[in-house]
Parts: structure tokens; C-alpha cells; sequence
């Protein structure tokens, strides 16, 4: 019997832990938190959006960085194995818009008790507030661990401890700096799947506002007039700061490394289903049917209430004007601001309010077919602490089930 140490009590060690132990292997699972699954239990909401049930080639498309590496973990262990899993130790399932796959009870925490509950049936010996210390490497092999409540032997070590997003659960990105004390390396972290801030201070006065079908389109400002970086069709919300919401988060996945350099600019095509000369034919109908009013009091049908005063200002147009005195300029500048009302991005918000962490371990340093690493025997990495990441809905916590589950199967062989 050989004995099997992960690291991490999120996503990834937990499958991984399930997977090691479906053998005569003694898995011992180490966490440094006093429970559990404490980024699990706060992810979607607290509804824990565990997959997503579309084709397995949407999830390689919904990869952000480095879907070819994913190719051999995410046919080991695929969306529809982790919804088998759940539903075979009695969590219904259920899906959603965008095929998100969410528990039926709407609980992240019959997620986690699910997982519990197999690690417990398996025999894996759960160790809480417990935290890594260093590796113990004889002739480039892992051969124990060093923890604050002494030393373990081991003959495998997966090491699952996350990545840097939400530090309150207890992602700190310490164990990925160790790895470097033994030739890995890191690349560049971000915060992914973040809020935006962006330069304009009048958005503080746009703060609760929700635009439902909306496009988005983001523009490197050090390639002007080029295609945008980035563009997509759906919902968004004004805050304080900037923006956020389902658009943004992705978008931010794919912003972030061009705003360590540079500015982005964000158009926002508040009708998108109109082209410019049909919008114009609404304009002049609801002007026609306001003409005697100020512009301000002429636009509730057309756009939202908080962003009326806004969009006005940014096309120079007197408030106080009446509809039969706006030229045709003025119309003209109001046209083009509601097919692409304009925010500066000057930088990501920070890990405190990211769902992920972009960079991690270098995965050309990790053979893919099994997550051991290439620099040190017997020592398999898996989950966020890995240079993977993923748009929403359910796509980064299949990362997780699937490198955790080919770790803890690779122990077994």
C-alpha cells in the first residue's frame, strides 16, 4: 500500500482525493482552512455553478488559457462524469441558461457535503488546519512533507492549494512560490473574471444600473481602429468604480494583459439590434411624438432613467433644449453615443473580488497526461494553481474536477 498526500481542500484535491483513493492507496487530505470546500461553498452565488452540460468541444472553446493542455484530463474526466458523480451519491442536478449545471437544491454546500461524504466513504483521512511547509525531495522524488504539525511520509504528493483570487478562503499562492525553490516556474498572475474600473467619474452616477442585451466591444487604445480585442452580446452593471457583470467578467480574462501596458476603451452598443439608420428613424419618432419637450423629458422610452442625463451630457446636448431645436448634429452625436457609449479601462479590479486567478505554474513543466510534474517525481499538480483559466459558467470548476481526477488517478497506475 502506498500512501498518497494532496494538498488543498478545494475542487481540485477533493476529486483528486476521491480519485487516489479508488485503489489500495492510503490518501491522506490536507487543508489548512477549518473546513472544507471554502471557495466551492461561495462559488455562483452560493449555488456553485459545478460544470457546464454543452458538447465537450464548447469547453475547449471556453478555455481561455492553454485548452490544448486540458486535452487529456477533460477526456479522463468529462462534464458529464462529474454530473454522474453527484447524481449517483444522491445530488440532483439541474441546468440552466448557457447549459449551466447547478445543484437542484440551489446549495453550494450539498456540493461540498457530497464530496465529503465520498471521501469519508473511501477512507480518506481528512486533516484540517493543516498547512504545508515544505517538500521533502530525495534523488529528485517527493518522499514526505513538512507541515506545522510535524512531518508525513509519502510515496505521491498532488498538491491542489488554488490560486490567488478570493484570499479570504485562503488563497495565497505560497505553495506555487515554493514549487519555484525546485525549478518551476510561474507565469504572470492576474486577477481574471473581475470587475473593470474604468476613468470616467460620472459612472458613480450610473451605479445599480443593469443593461440586459447589450454589446460590448473592447478596443486596445495603442491599436486605434482596429477589431476589438474582445466583444460579446449579453448583460452588464454599472458600479461605483466601473462595471461588472456577466460581459465584463469574461471580458476582463481576455483585457487583463493589455492593461498592464496600456488603456482599453470600452463601446457599449446600448441597441444592437438596430443598425444606425433604423435607430435614427426611432430617434426622429421620438421626437416627433415629444416635440415640444425638453430633451431631457423625451427619451424614457429609448433608454433607461439614470442614463438619460448621462448620454445627453456626452453628446454635448443642453439638457434644457427643446426637441424641435436639436439639429441634426446634436441627433447625429446622441445616435452614435447610444450605438457606442465610450468608458476608458485603466485597470483590473484586484484579487479580493476576482472568481479566478490568470497565470500559475508554467504547464509546459507538467506532462498533461498524467499532471506529474516534469522536475520532481512522483509530485502531480492540479487545479487553479495551474497556468488554466476559463469564461464563466461552469467551465473553471470542470478545470479543477478534471486535472484533480487524472492527479488522482495518475497515483493509482
Amino acid at each position: 500500500m502506498q500512501t498518497v498526500i494532496v494538498v488543498g481542500g478545494g475542487a481540485a484535491g477533493m476529486m483528486a482525493a476521491i480519485k487516489a483513493s479508488n485503489s489500495d492507496n492510503k490518501v491522506i487530505l490536507i487543508e489548512h482552512n477549518e473546513k472544507l470546500g471554502k471557495k466551492v461553498f461561495i462559488t455562483g452565488k452560493g449555488r456553485c455553478n459545478l460544470t457546464n452540460a454543452s458538447d465537450i468541444e464548447n469547453i475547449f472553446n471556453n478555455i481561455v488559457s492553454n485548452p490544448k493542455f486540458m486535452y487529456s484530463s477533460l477526456y479522463s474526466f468529462t462534464n458529464e462524469d462529474v454530473i454522474e458523480l453527484f447524481e449517483s451519491h444522491g445530488m440532483k442536478t439541474k441546468v440552466e441558461r448557457g447549459n449551466r449545471v447547478f445543484p437542484a437544491s440551489d446549495k453550494s454546500s450539498d456540493v461540498i457535503k457530497t464530496l465529503k461524504n465520498i471521501l469519508m466513504a473511501n477512507n480518506v483521512d481528512i486533516r484540517l488546519n493543516t498547512e504545508l511547509k515544505d517538500i521533502g525531495i530525495t534523488d529528485g522524488k517527493v518522499v514526505s512533507i513538512s507541515t506545522n504539525k510535524g512531518q508525513i511520509k509519502c510515496d505521491k504528493l498532488i498538491l491542489a492549494t488554488g490560486g490567488l483570487s478570493y484570499p479570504v478562503t485562503g488563497s495565497d499562492g505560497k505553495v506555487m512560490k515554493l514549487l519555484t525553490k525546485y525549478g518551476h516556474t510561474i507565469k504572470d498572475t492576474r486577477p481574471a473574471l473581475v470587475p473593470l474600473n474604468v476613468k470616467e467619474e460620472y459612472v458613480k452616477e450610473l451605479q445599480g444600473l443593469s443593461l440586459k442585451n447589450v454589446e460590448a466591444s473592447f478596443y486596445r487604445t495603442a491599436k486605434p481602429g482596429k477589431k476589438p480585442v474582445y466583444k460579446e452580446f449579453g448583460e452588464m452593471l454599472f458600479t461605483h468604480f466601473g462595471v461588472t457583470g456577466p460581459v465584463i467578467l469574461s471580458a476582463s480574462s481576455v483585457i487583463g494583459k493589455y492593461l498592464e501596458n496600456e488603456k482599453i476603451v470600452l463601446k457599449i452598443d446600448l441597441k444592437p439590434a438596430l443598425d444606425k439608420d433604423k435607430l435614427d428613424a426611432r430617434i426622429i419618432r421620438e421626437f416627433n411624438e415629444n416635440i415640444n419637450k425638453d430633451i431631457r423629458n423625451s427619451l424614457d422610452s429609448l433608454l433607461p432613467k439614470s442614463l438619460i442625463p448621462i448620454m445627453i451630457k456626452v453628446s454635448d446636448i443642453d439638457p434644457y433644449k427643446k426637441v424641435h431645436e436639436i439639429s441634426k448634429e446634436e441627433r447625429t452625436r446622441l445616435l452614435e453615443n447610444i450605438k457606442g457609449l465610450t468608458f476608458e479601462v485603466i485597470s483590473l479590479r484586484d484579487y479580493n473580488e476576482a472568481i479566478i486567478t490568470q497565470g500559475g505554474i508554467n504547464v509546459k513543466e507538467v506532462d498533461p497526461t498524467t499532471m506529474e510534474s516534469k522536475y520532481i517525481k512522483d509530485l502531480y499538480l492540479a487545479g487553479e494553481m495551474l497556468d488554466l483559466d476559463a469564461f464563466t459558467g461552469g467551465y473553471n470548476l470542470q478545470i479543477a474536477w478534471s486535472t484533480g481526477a487524472l492527479a488522482g488517478m495518475s497515483t493509482t497506475y
